[in-house]
């Protein structure tokens, strides 16, 4: 008799039974009816397309995403890794009789090559609307309002659509006159919201007006009032265009009622490169990540051949059938209104109680050594969780807790989806490169061998210098490594530096600093951003106590 567990799906994809189908149907149906209500039609696209059509449409999509097939003539297909360029393709190529603007949802699944042990989807349902052939504010509003339309018919009563615009970063970075590298790092900062590593990122542009506005935009969301900060930051006048059409929408959609669910997210900076005018993103209470993402794309489908404005969005059925579900639990309506912090045990434990201490909590029950999981400190709505370094970032990154205090070590191997929002300044140190005294690891033709425990911050290091290394991941003593030969060097967390020098190592190349960091859910952020500004509010004040 065969295991059943023996037989598993791939990493990202699972099954979904009974009263998971049903709700998920039940939200998928209800999206499109109320699209079919704002008069868009279905679309379907081969669920298979040639990796071409992808690579030429938007080459900023990482390869490592994507699900790819070879064919019988040996042309590299994948499984959609994206609804939107297909689109543009058909809208290029098929539609030259259609009236223009054309009105097209869809309803179908996107496919990714997701790493394991992440928690993430690598297949999920995808229902969006896109609007060809149209641009200007009553196209943004109109798209947008089919957006809200659509989740208002799912059922949500609490989610809000942020709105910010692609040409406020790119008028701002040409102005700075960065480079492509540099660019995409302080882009990725300000996605971020790394406000000490921005910083630390722009130092060299001194006080330039680009500098200081660039250094300001993680920090520019919330009501209308954000529209005011940023004109007040610069006078690029590329920019002041964006932000005054903003404001033009916002006062659309807020006179269609749909003002109190709007934010606004200067440091709302995409990836995807195609986005031209307007972009936003929804968040929904129960959800950690965005589960809404569009924007205007201009220049998509002239990729294809056949210039036209477009605009559109994409909704993650799931996230939004899942996050109704739990919505009626008791344990998630209870915590609506809380703020869940998660701590790293250890190391940085002591301090960070501290802080609290110092910033006025009641941590007397920590203090205790309860062998509780969960703490809620009295006479507030915050609890605490303690945990180990990578699964505060789990935690953060899944949205079970809206907050977490983890140093920069853990958050440069494990990576992840969140916001990077205070350096704290204690628990530094630094991870540095160290060998043999004498030994020279950059010169000879011999690839060199570096042990580690931090194999991604490792390679990260050597990528930066165009070098070819060997890694070897050590769980123990790294030092051993070079001493017994296994390795020509190691990468390793260095404090005093008196371990390496009692070994007979030195430190040849400072990698980075490292210190504590509040990291913060992404619809957090948006979802609870009054409370958890006033927590951070209240740390920043115990790090002055």
């Amino acid at each position: 008799m065969t295991n059943r567990f023996s037989i598993s799906t791939p990493e990202g994809t699972r099954d979904l039974l009974f009263s998971s189908c049903r709700a998920l149907r039940q939200t998928e149906n209800a999206i499109r009816s109320a699209l079919e209500g704002c008069g868009f039609s279905e679309i379907i696209t081969p669920a298979v397309e040639y990796y071409d059509v992808f690579a030429q449409a938007n080459p900023e999509l990482d390869q490592q995403n994507m699900l790819k097939i070879i064919d019988r003539s040996g042309r590299i297909c994948v499984a959609r890794p994206d609804n939107t360029t297909p689109i543009a393709r058909i809208a290029a190529t098929r539609l030259d009789d259609a009236a223009l603007p054309v009105r097209l949802y869809y309803s179908q699944k996107v496919f990714r090559s997701v790493a394991a042990g992440q928690g993430h989807k690598g297949e999920f349902l995808q229902v969006g609307a896109e609007l060809i052939g149209a641009d200007g504010l009553e196209a943004d509003k109109d798209i947008l309002s089919a957006a809200f339309a659509a989740l208002a018919g799912a059922g949500a009563d609490s989610f809000r659509i942020e709105l910010g615009h692609a040409e406020i970063y790119k008028a701002l970075i040409e102005e700075l006159g960065a480079d492509a590298a540099a660019a995409e790092g302080i882009r990725r900062l300000i996605e971020n919201k790394s406000f000490a590593a921005l910083g630390d990122a722009l130092a060299p542009y001194g006080e330039r007006p680009a500098a200081k506005a660039l250094r300001a935009m993680p920090q520019l969301f919330g009501g209308i009032e954000v529209l005011d900060e940023v004109e007040a930051l610069t006078g690029n006048v590329r920019v002041l265009g964006a932000v005054s059409y903003l404001r033009r929408l916002y006062r659309a959609l807020d006179a269609a009622g749909c003002g109190s669910r709007i934010m606004l997210d200067l440091g709302l900076v995409h990836e995807m490169d195609y986005y031209t005018g307007v972009m936003f993103r929804g968040y929904i209470g129960g959800a950690g990540a965005a589960i809404l993402s569009g924007g205007r794309y201009n220049a998509l489908c002239a990729k294809f051949g056949r210039d036209l404005p477009a605009g559109g969005f994409g909704i993650d059925v799931e996230s939004v059938a899942e996050s109704l579900t739990g919505a009626q639990c008791t344990a998630a309506a209870t915590r609506r209104d809380s703020v869940r912090i998660a701590l790293t045990k250890g190391r940085l434990e002591k301090k960070t109680l501290a802080l609290l201490k110092n910033a006025g909590y009641d941590i007397s029950e920590l203090e205790a050594g309860s062998r509780k999981l969960i703490f809620t400190l009295p006479d507030t709505k915050i609890e605490i969780v303690l945990a180990k370094a990578a699964d505060v970032i789990t935690y953060v990154e899944h949205g079970v807790c809206d907050m977490g205090v983890v140093g920069k070590d853990t958050i440069m191997e494990k990576g992840g989806s969140f916001y990077e929002m205070v350096d704290l300044g204690f628990g530094k140190c630094r991870f540095a490169l160290a060998t043999k005294k004498g030994k020279d690891v950059y010169g000879g033709y011999k690839t060199p061998v570096i042990a580690t425990k931090y194999p991604a911050v490792t390679r990260a290091f050597f990528a930066r210098k165009n070098m070819d290394v060997e890694t070897i991941k050590i769980e123990g003593s790294v030092e051993l490594a070079p001493l017994l030969e296994l390795a020509d060097a190691i990468v390793d967390i260095v404090e005093t530096g008196t371990t390496l020098k009692e070994n007979g190592l030195e430190v040849i190349e400072d990698v980075a600093p490292i210190s504590a960091r509040v990291i913060v859910n992404l619809a957090s952020a948006k979802m609870k951003k009054a409370a958890i500004q006033q927590v951070i509010a209240e740390l920043e004040s115990g790090l002055d106590n």
